[in-house]
């Protein structure tokens, strides 16, 4: 049996595109307390069913769906290319399958052409109006133009015909590279796909007393909750330290830490965790634009979360992967040691190690120690380099790290690196460990 909130979602769902939605409209008309139909509301513009525009109101309006990954829409492609789109401008939005280059004769072709495929091909009209009745877009290079009769066609089957300066090797190699950035690439997890919805979340009014907070400890055995005044927005954060500072106030509001901390939907996964270590706390409260309470994230989301982001499968090599590959560990039990020697990918324009690898390779080396010590997540919250060198291509560099300070919390490295036997680079690493809760 679905329950009030479930209902006023999918009555919600049911709104025609553009429709105005108000909390006291909900309640009347699927007769609940405005209260309910305000949580609900805020958990649908959660959802992206609804959204806030000013001086509007709130509006239902097309969900969106997340893209894969690993593919790309034709519009992309327009950027990729430098494109003119000549017709079919609704269709791009759509994701491609795969591209066909179009350099053999039409009975050859046939076969290898399917929807949101894109045919890339010169100026041959024949190709193109093949190419978009079997559900495909089409890429003209060279510069060339098509008939009115295509561009027709492509708006009727709402798929792209886009045309570019640039030859068909040009072309391919270009959106190969670009579908290669996006497989290197690890699905950025952000605030809205792990927090505790609005529906769900434990709050107190500013003018509540402090018994409130007690009824929600003993229901929830939580110690921390946000603070909203009448407008839902988040005006502090009161916790069981703040009750123990003055048990003989009358409201929430002459006790509570003011100005919290918050997060909104759209910050990373990884931004909340920086931020929870850094200011030592077990959760943030999640706003919307207008500051008004949206749910909340908690730091046990949070590890699972980067847990999972670990374990996404990836394909390419970025330069961390380069580095992480040419790492040697020739550690023993007087001193930890590694080596590596300068590639090509490691290098400026200059021909010497560039600075962000050799930023990448102190951070990889600092893992690699403190995780031999401690098991668990970190985050390097702080890296400086006091001494830096030029180091050549082809020279082979060799890390000594030594940990200066280890704690429950943090860790302390000072990382020397050596070129043939000269000091080339000094550092000094400050890393967190996020706890297993």
């Amino acid at each position: 049996m679905e329950t009030k909130h479930e209902q006023i979602l999918r009555y919600i769902a049911d709104l025609d595109v553009g429709s105005k939605i108000s909390v006291r409209q909900v309640a009347k008309v699927l007769q609940v307390s405005e209260g309910t139909a305000y949580r609900a509301i805020k958990d649908a513009e959660i959802q992206g069913l609804v959204s806030t525009v000013e001086r509007v109101g709130t509006v239902r309006i097309e969900q969106k769906m997340k893209e894969s990954i690993e593919k790309l829409t034709f519009d992309t492609v327009v950027n990729i290319v430098d494109g003119q789109v000549l017709g079919g401008r609704t269709g791009l939005s759509r994701t491609l399958n795969h591209f066909v280059i179009g350099a053999m004769e039409m009975d050859a072709m046939k076969r290898y052409i399917g929807a949101n495929d894109l045919m890339i091909v010169g100026n041959r009209e024949s190709v193109h109006e093949y190419a978009l009745k079997e559900g495909a877009a089409v890429l003209i290079t060279g510069g060339f133009n098509t008939s009115e009769r295509i561009k027709r066609l492509a708006d009727q089957t709402q798929l792209p015909v886009i045309s570019t300066a640039y030859d068909t090797f040009t072309v391919a190699a270009k959106i190969n590279r670009a579908i290669y950035d996006q497989l290197i690439k690890k699905e950025i997890v952000y605030v809205s796909d792990i927090m505790i919805p609005f529906s769900e979340t434990q709050f107190v009014f500013n003018y509540d007393s402090p018994k409130r907070w007690y009824e929600l400890n003993r229901r929830t055995s939580h110690s921390r909750f946000p603070v909203v005044d009448q407008q839902m927005k988040v005006v502090g954060i009161v916790a069981m330290k703040d009750l123990m500072k003055d048990q003989h106030v009358s409201t929430i509001e002459e006790i509570m830490t003011a100005a919290p901390l918050v997060v909104t939907p759209t910050t990373s996964v990884a931004a909340a965790a920086h931020r929870m270590i850094w200011e030592g706390v077990d959760g943030l409260p999640v706003v919307d634009k207008q500051h008004h309470l949206a749910g909340i994230v908690t730091r046990r989301d949070v590890l699972k979360a980067l847990q999972r982001i670990q374990q996404q499968p990836q394909m390419g090599e970025t330069i961390e992967d380069i580095v992480s590959s040419q790492l040697a560990d020739y550690s023993n039990d007087h001193r930890y040691e590694f080596r590596f020697t300068v590639t090509p990918q490691m290098s400026d324009y200059l021909g010497s190690v560039s600075h962000g690898v050799m930023t990448s390779i102190v951070t990889t080396v600092g893992r690699r120690i403190l995780n031999r010590l401690r098991r668990g997540d970190l985050v390097v919250d702080n890296l400086s380099f006091y001494f830096f060198k030029p180091v050549q291509l082809e020279q082979t560099v060799t890390v000594h790290p030594k940990i200066l300070e280890m704690t429950r919390r943090n860790g302390k490295l000072d990382i020397e690196l050596f070129a043939d036997g000269q000091l080339c680079g000094k550092a000094l690493l400050n890393a967190q460990f996020i706890d297993r809760y």
